[in-house]
């Protein structure tokens, strides 16, 4: 079964932290929460164990979004190591917080050969997961499909990570990856593409360990601008949902909206109500 959730506490929580966001996810009939450190991961250990308690309680799963400030392929050396402890720190916290995955976007291009930025960045990514190896943490390290053309991650790049190296597996964005392409996700078969090449690259078992993000998205040739609600997105959402249920995927899907729960609402009503063909 896929679960729904925010991006971040919900816009109707009247208390304005992850304790009372979790607990309106519930209230309104939604599944998971993603905590968003893309400012810094200023979570205190005291404060990750209880929205760990909470989550529990209510039935809540939980990921985590890393801060945005990181490049593992950068030619400064400072900037490769911050984003190294960045991912590590929001991996620590989150696993006291009790979610399953965390996701962040790994890399810039930089003007470099794919095949370069590959490396290096599957070189940081094989450190860091060592790292947590060793503190026996084994929470899942989801590199996020990206929505610029600058920006390392499209979907074949973060497959072949996952298939190199250990603990790791994709953060399909939808949104972004209808931005890549100049907007192909208005058909079915763009959706079902993207659910085979991950079968094929990974296994059934991907899509039974589906971590997704979606929203509408205003893209230009250089890829993704902004997100904005899904009815004002040229994303054929119905369809999507459809290629979920037609796929049997199970997993997470997290509404990066600007109106986050009503879009996560919508969507799993429409996957609810359809049937499977």
């Amino acid at each position: 079964m896929l679960l729904f959730g925010t991006a971040g506490i919900p816009i109707t929580t009247p208390v304005r932290d992850s304790v009372s966001g979790v607990k309106r996810v519930r209230e309104l009939g939604l599944d998971a929460m993603e905590l968003e450190f893309v400012y810094g991961v200023k979570m205190s250990e005291l404060l990750a164990l209880k929205v760990n308690e909470i989550s529990k309680k209510e039935n809540v799963r939980l990921t985590a979004h890393a801060p945005y400030y990181i490049n593992l392929n950068s030619q400064r050396k400072e900037i490769v190591q911050a984003s190294i402890d960045r991912i590590l720190g929001t991996a620590r916290v989150a696993k006291k917080a009790g979610c399953e995955s965390i996701t962040f976007h790994a890399a810039y291009y930089g003007g470099m050969k794919p095949e370069l930025v590959y490396k290096n960045v599957k070189e940081h990514l094989s450190q860091i997961v060592r790292i947590l190896q060793d503190e026996g943490n084994n929470i899942w390290i989801r590199p996020e499909t990206t929505g610029k053309k600058s920006q390392f991650g499209t979907l074949k790049e973060i497959i072949k990570l996952s298939q190199e190296v250990e603990q790791v597996l994709p953060n399909v964005d939808f949104a972004h990856l209808n931005a890549r392409t100049n907007g192909m996700s208005r058909r079915y078969e763009h959706f079902e593409m993207i659910l085979n090449t991950l079968e094929e690259g990974l296994g059934r078992e991907i899509l039974d360990n589906m971590h997704i993000h979606i929203s509408g998205i205003e893209y230009s040739s250089k890829g993704e601008r902004r997100h904005t609600i899904l009815e004002e997105s040229d994303i054929n959402y119905v369809e999507l949902v459809k290629s979920w249920k037609d796929y049997q995927i199970k997993g997470i899907v997290i509404s990066e909206s600007p109106n986050i729960e009503f879009d996560a609402l919508l969507l799993k009503k429409i996957y609810l109500s359809s049937k499977k063909e």
